[in-house]
């Protein structure tokens, strides 16, 4: 009888498997990585889809189901990125970019500010960055399914903040070089509309303020 994390993810699989009616739906996660999707009760992406969050901690939602066209277009940014880990982040970078514009005109995100919070009092055009770390999380799964990540595996989201300091608490998606097993942030919150996210090693983005 399985316990804990991974009978957990096996009732998600099967819950997958029953929607998709693939294997291929369900992709291996660790529990950190589940965890994103549990806790505000959605499903993880499969192959096919992906839940979008905004609106602040995944409030409001919006399904992307992946066309031809869209898988056709991510699968060229990231084939140009292939020769090497470096040029890979470089087109994950694109790859992030490109999901912005996909999704900005259909929920409204194409107004979206950079380090956007409850201050700004528009949570219905913003992510904060539980949303992005979901978000980016979910399309560097896709493309991990598609055999698209040839440097990298995704990692644990990271977690920063430090009130001593004046840190400011702040979380974000992670993917782990395979080669080196460096940790790198994929940090898209910091950034406005269509610009690109910070890709930096984790252990210089837990330092960031």
């Amino acid at each position: 009888m399985q316990h804990g994390p991974r009978a957990t993810l096996a009732g998600v699989c099967a819950g997958l498997l029953a929607l998709f009616a693939s294997p291929a739906a369900c992709a291996e996660m660790s529990a950190a990585v589940e965890a994103l999707y549990t806790s505000v009760s959605i499903y993880p992406p499969s192959a096919n889809t992906m839940t979008v969050c905004y609106g602040f901690v995944c409030r409001r939602r919006e399904t992307l189901d992946f066309s031809a066209a869209d898988r056709a277009a991510l699968t060229q940014i990231m084939n140009a990125g292939r020769a090497s880990a470096a040029a890979e982040r470089a087109a994950v970078q694109k790859a992030v970019m490109w999901f912005d514009r996909r999704m900005g005109p259909i929920i409204g995100t194409d107004k979206r500010v950079a380090k956007a919070d409850f201050r700004y009092f528009d949570d219905k055009h913003n992510y904060d960055c539980w949303d992005t770390t979901r978000n980016t999380t979910s399309l560097l799964l896709v493309l991990q399914q598609w055999n698209l990540l040839k440097h990298h595996i995704v990692g644990d989201p990271h977690y920063r903040g430090n009130t001593l300091v004046l840190q400011t608490p702040h979380n974000t998606a992670v993917l782990v070089e395979r080669a080196t097993k460096v940790e790198w942030a994929v940090d898209l919150w910091p950034r406005g509309y269509l610009q690109p996210p910070d890709v930096m090693p984790v252990a210089k983005w837990v330092t960031e303020d």
